[in-house]
Protein backbone atom coordinates (compact mmCIF):
# COMPACT_ATOMS: atom_id res chain seq x y z
CA UNK A 1 0.00 0.00 0.00
CA UNK A 2 0.99 3.69 0.11
CA UNK A 3 3.34 5.89 2.20
CA UNK A 4 0.49 7.56 3.58
CA UNK A 5 -2.18 5.33 2.90
CA UNK A 6 -4.75 5.42 -0.12
CA UNK A 7 -7.22 8.51 1.40
CA UNK A 8 -6.32 12.34 1.68
CA UNK A 9 -3.35 11.97 -0.55
CA UNK A 10 -2.68 12.80 -4.18
CA UNK A 11 0.34 11.41 -5.79
CA UNK A 12 2.30 13.90 -8.53
CA UNK A 13 5.10 12.21 -11.02
CA UNK A 14 7.23 14.25 -12.62
CA UNK A 15 7.58 12.23 -15.72
CA UNK A 16 10.49 13.86 -17.13
CA UNK A 17 12.81 12.63 -14.91
CA UNK A 18 11.72 9.28 -15.45
CA UNK A 19 11.78 9.29 -18.86
CA UNK A 20 15.21 10.88 -19.37
CA UNK A 21 16.40 8.18 -16.55
CA UNK A 22 15.00 5.34 -18.95
CA UNK A 23 16.63 6.19 -22.20
CA UNK A 24 20.04 6.68 -20.47
CA UNK A 25 19.88 3.48 -18.72
CA UNK A 26 17.66 1.11 -20.69
CA UNK A 27 19.46 -0.63 -23.62
CA UNK A 28 19.45 1.83 -26.88
CA UNK A 29 18.79 -1.20 -29.18
CA UNK A 30 15.03 -1.66 -28.15
CA UNK A 31 13.20 -1.23 -30.93
CA UNK A 32 9.77 -1.98 -32.58
CA UNK A 33 8.86 -3.61 -35.94
CA UNK A 34 9.84 -0.62 -37.43
CA UNK A 35 13.25 -0.22 -35.88
CA UNK A 36 12.09 2.98 -33.79
CA UNK A 37 13.75 3.14 -30.56
CA UNK A 38 11.57 2.27 -27.46
CA UNK A 39 14.10 1.95 -24.59
CA UNK A 40 12.73 5.06 -22.89
CA UNK A 41 8.75 4.46 -23.21
CA UNK A 42 9.71 0.70 -22.27
CA UNK A 43 11.41 2.15 -18.87
CA UNK A 44 8.88 4.38 -18.04
CA UNK A 45 5.84 2.38 -17.99
CA UNK A 46 7.66 -0.39 -15.94
CA UNK A 47 8.41 2.72 -13.39
CA UNK A 48 4.92 3.55 -13.32
CA UNK A 49 3.72 0.23 -13.88
CA UNK A 50 5.52 -0.33 -10.81
CA UNK A 51 4.88 2.64 -8.82
CA UNK A 52 0.71 2.06 -9.77
CA UNK A 53 0.99 -1.44 -7.92
CA UNK A 54 2.70 -0.56 -4.92
CA UNK A 55 1.14 2.63 -3.74
CA UNK A 56 -2.60 2.11 -5.43
CA UNK A 57 -3.36 5.67 -5.29
CA UNK A 58 -6.66 7.04 -5.44
CA UNK A 59 -6.06 9.93 -7.25
CA UNK A 60 -2.50 10.76 -9.29
CA UNK A 61 -1.08 13.26 -11.74
CA UNK A 62 1.29 12.85 -14.37
CA UNK A 63 3.24 15.82 -15.23
CA UNK A 64 5.15 16.25 -18.76
CA UNK A 65 7.02 18.88 -20.59
CA UNK A 66 5.59 19.23 -23.53
CA UNK A 67 8.87 20.30 -25.15
CA UNK A 68 12.00 19.05 -24.50
CA UNK A 69 13.66 22.57 -25.99
CA UNK A 70 12.69 25.92 -23.34
CA UNK A 71 11.96 28.10 -26.09
CA UNK A 72 8.70 28.04 -25.66
CA UNK A 73 9.01 28.24 -21.78
CA UNK A 74 8.06 31.47 -20.27
CA UNK A 75 10.63 31.82 -18.50
CA UNK A 76 12.97 31.71 -21.52
CA UNK A 77 10.76 34.93 -22.29
CA UNK A 78 12.48 36.41 -19.16
CA UNK A 79 15.69 34.91 -19.63
CA UNK A 80 16.48 33.47 -23.41
CA UNK A 81 19.35 31.42 -22.02
CA UNK A 82 17.73 29.62 -19.54
CA UNK A 83 18.36 25.82 -19.89
CA UNK A 84 20.65 26.75 -23.35
CA UNK A 85 23.57 24.54 -21.49
CA UNK A 86 21.53 21.58 -22.60
CA UNK A 87 22.05 19.77 -26.26
CA UNK A 88 19.76 19.55 -28.41
CA UNK A 89 16.85 16.27 -27.60
CA UNK A 90 17.40 13.22 -30.14
CA UNK A 91 14.48 12.93 -32.67
CA UNK A 92 13.57 9.21 -30.85
CA UNK A 93 13.45 10.38 -27.20
CA UNK A 94 10.70 13.20 -28.21
CA UNK A 95 8.89 10.50 -30.55
CA UNK A 96 9.50 8.50 -27.01
CA UNK A 97 7.92 11.11 -24.61
CA UNK A 98 5.13 11.38 -26.93
CA UNK A 99 4.40 7.59 -26.53
CA UNK A 100 4.71 8.11 -22.73
CA UNK A 101 1.58 10.38 -22.68
CA UNK A 102 -0.22 7.55 -24.69
CA UNK A 103 0.52 4.97 -22.52
CA UNK A 104 -0.47 7.31 -19.59
CA UNK A 105 -3.77 8.14 -21.16
CA UNK A 106 -4.17 3.80 -21.50
CA UNK A 107 -3.23 3.11 -17.94
CA UNK A 108 -6.33 5.73 -16.72
CA UNK A 109 -3.88 8.10 -16.02
CA UNK A 110 -4.80 11.98 -16.03
CA UNK A 111 -1.66 13.45 -17.53
CA UNK A 112 -0.85 17.21 -18.42
CA UNK A 113 1.42 19.44 -20.48
CA UNK A 114 1.88 22.74 -21.40
CA UNK A 115 3.21 24.36 -24.31
CA UNK A 116 3.79 27.83 -21.88
CA UNK A 117 4.23 26.40 -18.60
CA UNK A 118 7.19 23.71 -17.05
CA UNK A 119 5.90 20.32 -15.48
CA UNK A 120 7.03 21.55 -12.13
CA UNK A 121 4.45 24.45 -12.64
CA UNK A 122 1.86 21.92 -13.46
CA UNK A 123 2.68 20.05 -10.44
CA UNK A 124 2.98 23.03 -8.02
CA UNK A 125 -0.61 24.29 -9.00
CA UNK A 126 -2.29 20.93 -8.69
CA UNK A 127 -0.50 20.86 -5.21
CA UNK A 128 -2.08 23.77 -4.33
CA UNK A 129 -5.06 22.77 -5.22
CA UNK A 130 -5.22 19.26 -3.39
CA UNK A 131 -3.42 20.92 -0.47
CA UNK A 132 -6.50 23.65 -0.65
CA UNK A 133 -9.11 20.58 -0.92
CA UNK A 134 -7.18 19.41 2.40
CA UNK A 135 -5.48 16.31 0.83
CA UNK A 136 -1.66 15.75 1.09
CA UNK A 137 0.80 15.26 -1.56
CA UNK A 138 3.35 13.27 -2.66
CA UNK A 139 5.68 14.29 -4.92
CA UNK A 140 7.79 11.64 -6.98
CA UNK A 141 10.74 13.01 -8.45
CA UNK A 142 14.49 13.27 -7.82
CA UNK A 143 14.28 17.37 -9.01
CA UNK A 144 15.52 19.38 -6.25
CA UNK A 145 13.13 22.82 -7.57
CA UNK A 146 9.64 20.66 -6.52
CA UNK A 147 11.08 20.42 -3.26
CA UNK A 148 9.77 23.95 -2.71
CA UNK A 149 6.22 22.53 -2.96
CA UNK A 150 6.59 20.36 0.24
CA UNK A 151 4.12 20.95 3.31
CA UNK A 152 4.02 19.60 6.47
CA UNK A 153 2.05 16.31 6.18
CA UNK A 154 3.78 16.05 2.33
CA UNK A 155 6.38 13.63 1.17
CA UNK A 156 9.56 14.16 -1.47
CA UNK A 157 9.67 10.76 -2.92
CA UNK A 158 13.13 10.11 -4.80
CA UNK A 159 11.62 6.84 -6.32
CA UNK A 160 14.70 5.84 -7.94
CA UNK A 161 16.89 6.41 -4.69
CA UNK A 162 14.30 4.70 -2.74
CA UNK A 163 14.19 8.20 -0.53
CA UNK A 164 11.65 9.70 1.04
CA UNK A 165 11.67 13.26 2.45
CA UNK A 166 9.33 14.87 4.69
CA UNK A 167 8.62 18.72 5.75
CA UNK A 168 11.45 18.64 8.13
CA UNK A 169 14.02 16.80 5.95
CA UNK A 170 14.20 19.40 3.22
CA UNK A 171 16.44 21.54 5.18
CA UNK A 172 19.48 19.12 5.49
CA UNK A 173 19.23 17.42 2.16
CA UNK A 174 18.65 20.95 -0.15
CA UNK A 175 20.13 23.85 2.28
CA UNK A 176 16.97 25.50 3.72
CA UNK A 177 13.22 25.19 3.91
CA UNK A 178 10.99 24.30 1.22
CA UNK A 179 9.56 28.17 1.52
CA UNK A 180 12.96 29.56 0.84
CA UNK A 181 14.42 26.97 -2.02
CA UNK A 182 13.34 29.90 -4.51
CA UNK A 183 15.21 32.24 -3.16
CA UNK A 184 18.23 30.01 -1.95
CA UNK A 185 18.76 28.82 -5.98
CA UNK A 186 18.30 32.85 -6.58
CA UNK A 187 21.61 33.25 -4.74
CA UNK A 188 23.45 30.28 -5.55
CA UNK A 189 22.29 30.13 -8.89
CA UNK A 190 21.35 26.78 -10.84
CA UNK A 191 23.98 25.25 -12.98
CA UNK A 192 21.08 22.71 -14.18
CA UNK A 193 19.31 24.87 -15.60
CA UNK A 194 21.87 28.03 -16.61
CA UNK A 195 20.67 30.20 -13.96
CA UNK A 196 23.10 32.58 -12.45
CA UNK A 197 23.23 33.60 -9.39
CA UNK A 198 25.73 35.49 -6.89
CA UNK A 199 29.62 35.16 -7.96
CA UNK A 200 30.72 33.19 -4.47
CA UNK A 201 27.54 32.35 -3.10
CA UNK A 202 27.64 28.80 -2.78
CA UNK A 203 25.21 26.49 -0.94
CA UNK A 204 27.24 26.44 2.32
CA UNK A 205 26.49 30.23 2.45
CA UNK A 206 22.83 30.25 1.25
CA UNK A 207 22.11 27.66 4.22
CA UNK A 208 23.88 29.78 6.69
CA UNK A 209 22.43 33.28 5.47
CA UNK A 210 18.87 31.83 5.11
CA UNK A 211 19.19 30.31 8.82
CA UNK A 212 18.57 34.11 10.01
CA UNK A 213 16.71 35.67 7.01
CA UNK A 214 13.75 34.92 6.38
CA UNK A 215 13.73 35.41 3.17
CA UNK A 216 15.63 37.05 -0.04
CA UNK A 217 13.78 40.08 0.72
CA UNK A 218 14.48 40.19 4.46
CA UNK A 219 17.98 40.01 3.53
CA UNK A 220 18.14 42.73 1.49
CA UNK A 221 16.86 44.71 3.73
CA UNK A 222 18.83 43.60 6.18
CA UNK A 223 22.24 43.77 4.05
CA UNK A 224 24.24 45.64 6.77
CA UNK A 225 23.67 43.20 9.51
CA UNK A 226 25.41 40.64 6.74
CA UNK A 227 29.12 41.85 7.91
CA UNK A 228 28.44 41.18 11.97
CA UNK A 229 27.52 37.74 11.41
CA UNK A 230 29.84 34.20 12.43
CA UNK A 231 30.20 33.85 8.64
CA UNK A 232 33.79 33.16 7.11
CA UNK A 233 34.22 36.35 4.76
CA UNK A 234 31.16 38.34 5.81
CA UNK A 235 32.64 41.37 4.80
CA UNK A 236 33.03 40.27 1.31
CA UNK A 237 29.76 38.55 1.15
CA UNK A 238 27.97 41.22 1.98
CA UNK A 239 29.69 43.19 -0.71
CA UNK A 240 28.73 40.68 -2.95
CA UNK A 241 25.08 40.47 -2.54
CA UNK A 242 24.79 44.42 -2.62
CA UNK A 243 26.74 44.10 -6.00
CA UNK A 244 24.74 41.48 -7.29
CA UNK A 245 21.37 42.40 -5.81
CA UNK A 246 19.50 43.01 -9.37
CA UNK A 247 21.16 39.79 -10.45
CA UNK A 248 19.46 37.75 -7.44
CA UNK A 249 16.38 39.27 -8.21
CA UNK A 250 16.26 38.21 -11.52
CA UNK A 251 17.16 35.06 -10.60
CA UNK A 252 14.20 34.91 -8.01
CA UNK A 253 11.83 35.27 -11.50
CA UNK A 254 13.21 31.95 -12.73
CA UNK A 255 13.55 29.60 -10.01
CA UNK A 256 10.20 29.74 -8.30
CA UNK A 257 7.28 27.76 -9.29
CA UNK A 258 4.20 28.95 -10.70
CA UNK A 259 1.56 27.56 -8.45
CA UNK A 260 -1.88 29.10 -10.56
CA UNK A 261 -1.29 28.36 -13.82
CA UNK A 262 -4.61 28.48 -15.81
CA UNK A 263 -4.93 24.54 -15.74
CA UNK A 264 -8.44 22.99 -17.04
CA UNK A 265 -8.20 20.23 -14.29
CA UNK A 266 -10.06 18.87 -11.42
CA UNK A 267 -9.10 16.95 -8.43
CA UNK A 268 -12.02 14.44 -10.00
CA UNK A 269 -9.77 14.28 -12.99
CA UNK A 270 -7.57 12.89 -10.62
CA UNK A 271 -8.84 9.68 -9.76
CA UNK A 272 -7.29 6.60 -11.17
CA UNK A 273 -9.48 5.36 -13.93
CA UNK A 274 -9.24 1.30 -14.85
CA UNK A 275 -6.69 0.38 -17.64
CA UNK A 276 -8.19 -0.06 -21.23
CA UNK A 277 -6.41 -3.80 -21.14
CA UNK A 278 -7.65 -4.26 -24.88
CA UNK A 279 -5.98 -1.13 -25.94
CA UNK A 280 -2.74 -1.70 -24.21
CA UNK A 281 -2.61 -4.86 -25.86
CA UNK A 282 -2.61 -3.38 -29.00
CA UNK A 283 0.12 -0.86 -27.65
CA UNK A 284 2.42 -3.02 -26.59
CA UNK A 285 2.17 -5.47 -29.71
CA UNK A 286 2.94 -2.36 -31.10
CA UNK A 287 5.86 -1.46 -29.80
CA UNK A 288 7.09 -4.94 -29.31
CA UNK A 289 6.68 -5.48 -25.57
CA UNK A 290 6.32 -8.68 -24.30
CA UNK A 291 4.50 -10.33 -21.06
CA UNK A 292 5.84 -8.05 -18.22
CA UNK A 293 3.85 -5.01 -18.80
CA UNK A 294 0.50 -7.08 -20.07
CA UNK A 295 0.81 -8.94 -16.12
CA UNK A 296 1.11 -5.88 -14.54
CA UNK A 297 -1.80 -4.03 -16.28
CA UNK A 298 -4.47 -6.70 -15.70
CA UNK A 299 -3.45 -7.31 -12.25
CA UNK A 300 -3.70 -3.37 -11.89
CA UNK A 301 -7.24 -2.99 -13.47
CA UNK A 302 -8.07 -6.69 -10.91
CA UNK A 303 -7.17 -5.02 -7.73
CA UNK A 304 -9.38 -2.12 -8.79
CA UNK A 305 -6.88 0.84 -7.65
Amino acid sequence: MSLLGRSGVVYYVDASYFIFRAYHSMPPDMVDGDGNATHALYGFARFLSDLLEEVRPERIGIAFDQSLKSETSFRNGIYPAYKANRDAPPADLERQFSLCREFCRLMGLAEYASAHYEADDIIGTLAARSRAAGLRNVLVTRDKDLSQLIRQGDIFWDYSGNMRYQYEDIGERFGTTPELIADFLALTGDAVDNIPGVPGVGRKTATELFAVFGSLDDLYANLERVPMMKLRGAMGIAAKLRLHKEAAYFARQLTGIVCDIPLAATLDDLKLQPPQVSALDEFFDTHGFGSILRRQARRIAQIGI
